[in-house]
């Protein structure tokens, strides 16, 4: 018999795709929308056995949020969550937001029909395989990649970052000296130490890596933040 389900994911192409081949299998598709922002409210107005509701970032605050409101408004409908290989954590949210079940975006289509199937009776559908390496890395959180923005800090000296942060906000090497209360060709020198510690060629792409790693953030919340500026030397604009 088949299931009545719906197909939510953000790439159009993806979920009509798959909607199409699990007709071919004798489902009855309610729909497959792209836009992951009104999952929720289609899923509730449609009310389908089973929702295959497909995320791209499933490590991402609120990515689960639809599962959530689906789950409150209508309990009876087993959401199966269509995702890249997450972190443990992702499966963890994943099933915490009251997902039946976790399939990879490379599965075959005959494991999206058994997780469908598993989902719609009431069981955990999800890949042994991956459950059982999530629980090996929770169970062993060391063997876990670093945080990259640590990481980064841990190679900087304080005064390296507070020249970091500086460059981020677009200080040129003048400024830097000022504030800092240093020579500018003292500060010239910490521009080119932080960018041949961080592997980069220019302030441009250091400040880029600083955000993106969350290193700006770390360094001004404590994890290296400006070190309190001293009076100039002279030379330097500002000075007595």
């Amino acid at each position: 018999m088949g299931v009545r389900l719906m197909v939510v994911d953000d790439h159009r192409l993806l979920a009509e795709a798959l909607a199409s081949a699990l007709k071919l299998r004798g489902h009855r598709v309610l729909a497959a929308a792209a836009p992951s922002a009104g999952a929720a409210d289609l899923v509730i107005s449609r009310a389908p056995e089973v929702c295959l509701l497909g995320t791209a970032a499933p490590a991402e605050p609120g990515a689960f949020d639809p599962v959530v409101r689906i789950k409150r408004e209508r309990p009876q409908v087993a959401v199966v969550v269509l995702g890249p290989v997450p972190s443990p954590l992702g499966i963890a949210a994943a099933f915490a937001a009251g997902a039946s079940g976790y399939v990879r975006h490379n599965e075959r289509i005959e494991g999206v029909e058994r997780a469908m199937m598993k989902a719609r009776a009431g069981e955990a559908a999800v890949d042994p395989q991956l459950l059982q390496g999530s629980f090996a890395e929770l169970l062993n959180p060391a063997a876990q990649p670093d945080d990259e923005g640590a990481r980064l800090l841990q190679l900087l000296t304080p005064r390296e970052v507070e020249v970091l942060v500086r460059v981020a906000e677009g200080e040129d090497t003048r400024l830097i000296a000022a504030g800092m209360g240093i020579a500018p060709s003292t500060a010239r020198t910490h521009v080119q130490r932080v960018l041949m510690k961080l592997g980069v060629g220019s302030r441009l792409e250091a400040a880029a890596l600083a955000a993106r790693t969350g290193l700006l953030d770390r360094a001004t919340s404590g994890g290296g933040g400006r070190i309190p500026p001293q009076a100039p030397p002279r030379g330097v604009p500002g000075a007595p």
